[in-house]
């Protein structure tokens, strides 16, 4: 997009930088004003990125966005294309109604003093989410990682109980270690390109391949490629580095395990689709064959994490264990090597964080009204008890196994489509692929016979919307978008192989 810029290029700044304002006007207030400045901010930010996404729609392509007006390297870039937009605006979404969800919770689960500090941590979350979506420079994307590991803690913790501190820590040892991986790599490709820069290193990237195999910065290519690839992996819970995942999602607040799982590591997995494209070349990156050992990885994980998920006997594990399958299911879909393999993970990010922040939401409505208890074997009959939970839990169970109407079944289409245009691994895919799709409907599915169970007659009572409305609001607004993901999949899928393209150019 060249010419004059116009107003609303400059949102994407604007976004990042309104959250940071907010966390910091938000450390002087009380947890209710705290409260209302956090939805503000949010509902601004859906705005500014619809406004984005429509510009970049319209204009087709993408833009760079100069902060400062000092270029690079002396200043720093944003680059903003249909994807980033699209991305950025379903983050911001996907927060605000995970907020709105567990809002009724947050006073039983966190002590009244520290409201405001969780409305803190969700602005530092959500501007470190949006900078890694915008930013055209990897130094800054560390930057932001590490914002977004500590905010992600806090979020763990500040439950503080014994359960979410062990977590919280077990959740930074391991982040620290991606964290530590990561910035490594991001040294290692700084010596061998002499920038930070995506797109002046993907150029000297591509010099160091083209001189093959004789060059002596072949080997150190590799060997970055591995530790920025593992080191994200780590972050995103690929298996078998998600020891970290079920007790984080488990044992926090709701709102928290909402966001974590549905935002968080696709944040970073997002960062990921960025270097793939921007800073290593997609050509490198599948010829280097670290797509191989994530494909090996990311199988694994989809078989493991849902055998986890069926053992476990805690709602909200099960659905964490499930998390472990559906991040395999992403990296399945990079580990193919193939743009279709790509466009298939990239729409499986929007759906899970969809389903998987729905799934965590409905659940504590069942064992609300289930004396509290989270055992699989005392939420009989829950549907019943709380009926617009129910719903959605049968919703997101659906969308889980690949049901038709629901966006899990667009998902497993494309991967399905993507795995047959690709002869090496076509077999393998389907198989897992079968394989998962009948063991997420032996755990779901259970579950979902187990809440509709009658239990007699003096069980059955209802959460009406009068008793809480953001509650009963959240969850209509998370089933539909699962719906829209399902039935409208075709534009959306069609933007994403559009952003896609803009990545390589």
């Amino acid at each position: 997009m060249a010419g004059q810029m116009e107003f609303v290029q400059n949102f994407p700044c604007f976004s990042i930088m309104l959250c940071m304002f907010a966390g910091i006007i938000s450390s002087a207030l009380k947890g209710k004003a705290a409260k209302w400045i956090n939805t503000a901010v949010l509902c601004a930010n859906i705005l500014m990125s619809a406004a984005v996404l429509l510009f970049a729609v319209d204009k087709g392509g993408y833009y760079v966005y100069v902060m400062g007006q000092f270029p690079a390297p002396w200043g720093n870039e944003l680059r903003v294309g249909v994807l980033e937009a699209g991305m950025a605006l379903f983050f911001c979404v996907i927060m605000l109604l995970s907020l709105m969800g567990g809002r009724h919770k947050l006073i039983q689960e966190v002590k009244e003093g520290k409201h405001g500090l969780y409305y803190i941590l969700t602005d530092l979350m959500l501007s470190s989410l949006l900078a890694l979506i915008y930013t055209n420079d990897l130094f800054t994307a560390y930057v932001f990682v590490e914002i977004n590991t500590i905010s992600a803690c806090g979020l763990i913790m500040i439950r503080q109980n014994g359960r979410t501190i062990e977590a919280a820590v077990r959740y930074m040892i391991m982040s620290l270690l991606g964290s530590g991986l990561f910035l490594m790599g991001l040294c290692m490709l700084y010596d061998l390109t002499g920038h930070l820069l995506m797109s002046n290193i993907e150029g000297k990237v591509r010099e160091i391949y083209l001189a093959g195999t004789g060059s002596s910065y072949h080997i150190p290519l590799l060997i970055t490629i591995a530790v920025i690839s593992v080191g994200l992996a780590i972050k995103s819970a690929l298996f078998p580095f998600h020891a970290w995942l079920p007790d984080a999602y488990g044992y926090s607040t709701v709102s928290s395990a909402a966001i974590l799982s549905s935002l968080v590591s696709k944040g970073y997995i997002f960062l990921l689709f960025k270097i793939i494209y921007r800073v290593i070349g997609f050509e490198v990156f599948h010829d280097s064959k670290i797509v191989n050992i994530l494909f090996i990885f990311s199988l694994m994980g989809m078989i493991f994490g849902s055998l986890s998920a069926i053992k476990e006997n805690d709602v909200r594990r099960m659905i964490a264990f499930s998390s472990i399958a559906q991040i395999g299911y992403i990296y399945m879909g990079i580990g193919m090597g193939t743009q279709a393999g790509m466009v298939a993970a990239v729409f499986h990010v929007l759906s899970h964080a969809a389903t998987k922040s729905l799934l965590f939401i409905a659940a504590i409505g069942l064992t609300d009204v289930s004396g509290g208890s989270r055992k699989l074997t005392e939420l009989t009959g829950s549907g019943y008890r709380n009926k617009i939970a129910g719903v959605a839990f049968m919703v997101g169970s659906l969308s889980m196994v690949g049901v038709p109407l629901f966006s899990g079944f667009i998902s497993k289409l494309l991967f399905s489509q993507a795995a047959v245009q690709n002869e090496g691994k076509m077999l393998p895919t389907l198989i897992v692929l079968g394989i998962s799709t009948i063991l997420n409907a032996i755990y779901f599915m259970k579950t979902v016979i187990r809440i509709y169970t009658p239990v007699g007659e003096t069980e059955y009572f209802g959460v009406t919307w009068r008793e809480n409305k953001g509650y009963a609001a959240a969850l209509v607004c998370f089933m539909a978008l699962n719906v829209m993901l399902g039935v409208f999949s075709q534009p959306i899928v069609d933007l994403i192989g559009v952003g896609l393209d803009s990545f390589s150019a």
